[in-house]
């Protein structure tokens, strides 16, 4: 897509796009490797993204299929400001990268992106574009997976009320960045302020839970066995009944709160991986193995 396609989608402030190759990844990482990944609400063109942990993350992490499940680009913010730092471009390609050696990624565009949504069904260099998407698990299970702002209220009645709510939402994205600025200089890990208050209001715990049963219930509706989405940054994994059956809800969270991604194994167990928890396991690991790698020298 060419820079001029894209300020028409962004807006006038747009200029020029700025996707220029980035540094080569790193070699020798040790890859975890999955049947498949799903991540969204990414929110590149914002600063509330924690861009440095899914770089982390897609230097870690292999699959044969991953879907982008919404909200990758906030359109909505880059409209009114345009913000699209290297770590963000790296990202993009990253993603590129994978569907040229064969991952299949498919894109559903979510309601900050939803400008994508005029292209569905096309595929733009090796990336699928699609409303929504129906995915078979290797143990036999199928699954709608789709962003999941088809069934917020808010987004579909009261469309102005949800830019006014994502403009507070930024502000508190602001205040959990400078927090998690002096807590990496204590040496501390990254902690989410928005996830903890969002988890301490009556209000957004009612609605999310109201949430998961409206999208489990239409995926009962639609015969599947389950469903996985985003949109609301909560990665949850719940189980419901419809008619009858069990109906499974995944959300797989989040890179601007939480930090997670959901992955499938190559059996079909699937598991939501809480990115920052990862890396502290990593950490301790190599610690570890350099640790008995000094006492045996020392032996």
């Amino acid at each position: 897509m060419h820079s001029a396609d894209l300020s028409d989608l962004f807006g006038d402030n747009v200029a020029s796009f700025p996707l220029n190759p980035p540094a080569s990844e790193p070699e020798g990482n040790a890859r975890h490797r999955y049947r498949t990944v799903w991540i969204s609400d990414v929110h590149l063109g914002t600063r509330g993204c924690n861009a440095d942990l899914l770089i982390d993350f897609l230097d870690h992490v292999d699959s044969e299929t991953m879907y982008l499940v919404g909200d990758i680009i906030d359109g909505w913010r880059l409209k009114k400001k345009f913000y699209w730092p290297t770590t963000h471009n790296d990202i993009v390609w990253r993603i590129m990268k994978r569907a040229r050696r064969g991952t299949r990624v498919v894109y559903i565009p979510g309601n900050h992106d939803e400008m994508f949504r005029q292209f569905t069904g096309l595929n733009f260099g090796g990336i699928e574009i699609r409303r929504a998407a129906f995915h078979d698990t290797a143990d036999g299970r199928r699954l709608m997976v789709l962003h999941g702002d088809e069934f917020d209220a808010v987004m579909l009645s009261h469309r102005w009320l949800a830019f006014v709510g994502d403009h507070a939402y930024h502000l508190m994205m602001k205040c959990n960045h400078a927090l998690n600025a002096v807590r990496r200089a204590l040496g501390k890990p990254y902690w989410s302020l928005s996830k903890a208050a969002k988890h301490k209001v009556k209000n957004a715990v009612e609605f999310i839970g109201k949430y998961e049963e409206v999208v489990a219930r239409a995926a009962g509706e639609c015969g599947v066995d389950g469903v996985v989405c985003g949109h609301i940054h909560t990665a949850e994994f719940r189980t419901f009944l419809h008619d009858g059956r069990a109906i499974e809800y995944w959300n797989d969270g989040d890179w601007v709160e939480g930090c997670n991604a959901l992955v499938e194994h190559h059996d079909g167990r699937m598991e939501i991986l809480h990115w920052p928890d990862e890396i502290k396991r990593r950490r301790a690991d190599e610690a570890a193995t350099d640790a008995s790698a000094d006492a045996r020298e020392a032996a």
